[in-house]
């Protein structure tokens, strides 16, 4: 995209254009590469229990099974738990980190994880009785308009001498399936990836869970692991996520629980679609309803639908629907964030030289990033502003033409935004 009074030149992964295009895929947008899936090794155990004295911890659990609780956050579903569990003998206390003092907590070293390029909104989450079969995570994969899915390890374990359920993922496929807030503390995943633990803030509090201290996490072993940080993870009852290598050597359920991102249907479909795959006795949970969605812990957004609400905002007259349009159209809500063959960067496909007119410091973290949609979106409200998009009507629609010199393109745009103002508003 190019200043309101400056003619647009090339493509800009759909942003920029110097004609009309028919309606089709275009030149200057990449395709999103399938993510590599990473195999466990085959034949891997859970690691036995340690022993003192000869004798068998109290606490192990021997079985992880799927069962109906409340969660440390307080989301009650179909949730996993363990079969059977014996009494603790009491919270667990702490134990200061062996680290050497001056840095204590330095949770970026220990793990190598890759950088966040988009973020995947899920909206459906599905939860066994036992491991999925992988024909039927296939399946699932298979249905019309579903983009993403992601099956993860799960079960509760027990931290603090209370329940927790939690996933074993791994730190750089999850990442962009948290909120935008989390996803982008690269801290936090580098801490996963160092085999730490992360916990939600909510059980970080009612936990009373420091971060650098070491704490026995029991299933059917009991290591002791380091909490490496908390955020807002996003999903109702799931409050604490350990890495793959963790969660194998405690004997966490493999594939128990899928995530499923399809953006434009209906979310209650797709719990329909989903449903009939996997069979009686599975949850599958419409993320979208107003009971399992978790606020961030700031308040703020937690999603891609509420940063385009925010930034719509910054210019009166200007719906958020338009917004939310325009992102499904240039990345797809952040899938396709990379560099098209004409330059153009991030989840609203700027121009780099269009960002340092326009660029937006929206997470006021000092700096305004292409790349981040806390900065991205709101500047892409402010460049429309500039156009006239807040005065509505030929003067909306000349500001999307600017955004991307094809009428094609601003008819696409406005109808995405009447569908989006009539599914949710």
């Amino acid at each position: 995209m190019a200043p309101p009074s400056a003619p647009r030149t090339g493509a800009a992964g759909g942003g920029e254009a110097t004609a009309e295009r028919p309606p089709g895929p275009r030149p200057g947008k990449k395709k999103p590469r399938p993510e590599k899936k990473k195999r466990a090794p085959r034949g891997t155990a859970a690691r036995p229990a340690p022993r003192r004295g000869g004798r068998g911890l109290p606490f192990l659990i021997g079985t992880i099974a799927v069962l109906a609780v409340a969660s440390t956050s307080g989301g009650v579903y179909a949730a996993l738990t363990t079969e059977t569990t014996a009494e603790a003998s009491g919270p667990a206390r702490r134990t200061a980190p062996n680290v050497p003092p001056g840095d204590p907590v330095n949770v970026a070293t220990g793990g190598q994880v890759a950088p966040l390029r988009r973020v995947v909104p899920p909206d459906v989450l599905a939860v066994g009785t036992g491991s999925i079969p992988a024909a039927k995570i296939k399946r699932i994969a298979e249905l019309g308009r579903v983009k993403d899915v992601m099956a993860v390890a799960g079960g509760a374990v027990q931290l603090q001498g209370r329940q927790v359920n939690a996933f074993a993922v791994d730190p750089s496929a999850y990442r962009s399936w948290t909120p935008p807030g989390t996803a982008k503390k690269t801290e936090l995943w580098g801490a996963l990836a160092g085999n730490r633990f992360v916990v939600s803030p909510a059980a970080a509090e009612q936990l009373q869970l420091t971060r650098g201290y070491e704490y026995p996490v029991v299933g059917r072993t009991m290591p002791r692991l380091t909490m490496g940080g908390s955020g807002p993870l996003g999903l109702p009852g799931i409050d604490m996520l350990v890495s793959e290598k963790t969660g194998r050597e405690m004997g966490l359920v493999p594939n128990v629980a899928v995530l499923v991102n399809a953006p434009g249907v209906s979310p209650a479909k797709v719990v329909q679609a989903v449903t009939k795959v996997l069979g009686a006795g599975t949850s599958v949970l419409n993320l979208h309803e107003s009971k399992y969605r978790t606020p961030s812990a700031d308040g703020g957004a937690s999603s891609y639908l509420d940063l385009y609400k925010q930034a719509a905002t910054s210019c009166p007259g200007l719906s958020w629907t338009v917004l939310a349009a325009i992102g499904q159209v240039e990345s797809d809500h952040g899938r396709n964030a990379g560099r098209s063959s004409a330059g153009a960067l991030g989840p609203m496909q700027f121009m780099p030289a269009t960002w340092k007119a326009y660029g937006v410091d929206g997470d006021r973290d000092g700096k305004a990033d292409i790349m981040n949609p806390y900065d991205a979106i709101p500047g892409a409200a402010k460049y429309l502003c500039a156009n006239g998009a807040g005065r509505g009507g030929k003067q909306l629609y000349n500001a999307v033409w600017h955004y991307n010199h094809a009428h094609w393109y601003v008819q696409k745009v406005l109808n995405l935004a009447k569908a989006y103002a009539a599914r949710y508003e």
